[in-house]
């Protein structure tokens, strides 16, 4: 993995900026996840404050707040001070797909200030592994000819999982039946199940069910064929002009000054070389998304003007 190894080296030898900048925590900081613990979003944000904490004179304390696709957390943080003593881990559905849905009491544009993006997190489409299509052309193939005939499951309306189908259906002209469930656990088992005949997820989420034989991969999300699935085609090769990703990373609200934003950005950067956090990535399968906080900003905005294109077009 020699992109890794190069931020590894890069990192480990950085100087840590923001000591020159005169800003420091100066009580604990509180870490606000907008989902439950032990999930994906839970587990990833607590990975990275384990691998910050020895870097950080002041305690970094998760605090959960559940609810709503990250929302219920997104606004608390939104109306708190910006004085560097709050984080949220963002990018998610409550930044990139559930404001093209609905209105919100934040903008998920101007509310926040990203300071950087941790993981890129790769989504796919899944189908029953004895299901009738073989591939993702025949499935859509089956939905234009019967507009509903074909459902697909998500972990939420609005959620980045709902959004992918909702893209999907303006590119490709078809339309599908959506049956949103608590979460994306619960739609793949609807799916193994032959109660809903599709549905999007990550590996970590989907890979006992693939392995098992139950559920097939028909398509990539990204960009570009995933280095683990390499002979699964993305829905750009199939035709179809989108490339969506989740994220997750770090944003605060938008009146944090630019000396603490620039102190957990290097705070953080230099948590993704320590062994900790390498060991995460490499247990969950997941991709190195690191990105500064403008580049964060623009990859969660350009997601959602797609999905706000999709829905509101």
């Amino acid at each position: 993995m020699p992109g890794r190894r190069a931020l590894v080296a890069g990192l480990a030898t950085a100087p840590l900026a923001a000591q020159a900048q005169g800003w420091t925590p100066t009580r604990a900081v509180q870490c606000i996840i907008g989902f439950a613990p032990g999930g994906g979003a839970d587990l990833i944000a607590r990975a990275v404050i384990e691998a910050a904490q020895p870097l950080v004179p002041q305690p970094l304390v998760v605090v959960n707040r559940p609810g709503a696709g990250g929302t219920i957390a997104a606004q608390q943080v939104a109306g708190l001070p910006g004085d560097g003593h709050v984080l949220l881990m963002g990018g998610g559905s409550e930044s990139t797909s559930i404001p093209a849905f609905r209105a919100l009491p934040y903008d998920a544009r101007s509310s926040f200030r990203a300071v950087i993006r941790l993981m890129r997190q790769q989504m796919f489409i899944l189908a029953r592994a004895d299901g009738p299509w073989r591939d993702m052309r025949e499935a859509m193939a089956a939905a234009r000819a019967r507009p509903q005939a074909v459902s697909h499951g998500s972990s939420g309306m609005g959620s980045i999982y709902h959004a992918v189908f909702a893209v999907l259906e303006k590119r490709a002209g078809v339309e599908l039946l959506h049956v949103p469930f608590t979460g994306g656990a619960p739609g793949l088992q609807a799916v193994a199940a032959g109660q809903v005949d599709l549905m999007v997820a990550s590996p970590e989420e989907f890979r006992g069910l693939t392995d098992a034989g139950l559920l097939r991969v028909l398509a990539c999300c990204s960009a570009e064929r995933a280095a683990a699935y390499p002979e699964v085609p993305t829905l750009r090769e199939l035709g179809w002009d989108m490339a969506l990703e989740n994220m997750k990373g770090w944003v605060v609200p938008s009146g944090t000054p630019d000396a603490a934003v620039i102190y957990w950005h290097e705070r953080f950067r230099a948590a993704m070389a320590r062994p900790a956090w390498q060991a995460f990535l490499e247990r969950a399968g997941e991709q190195d998304g690191y990105l500064d906080g403008p580049g964060f900003q623009a990859a969660m905005n350009g997601v959602l003007d797609a999905v706000t294109g999709a829905v509101k077009g």
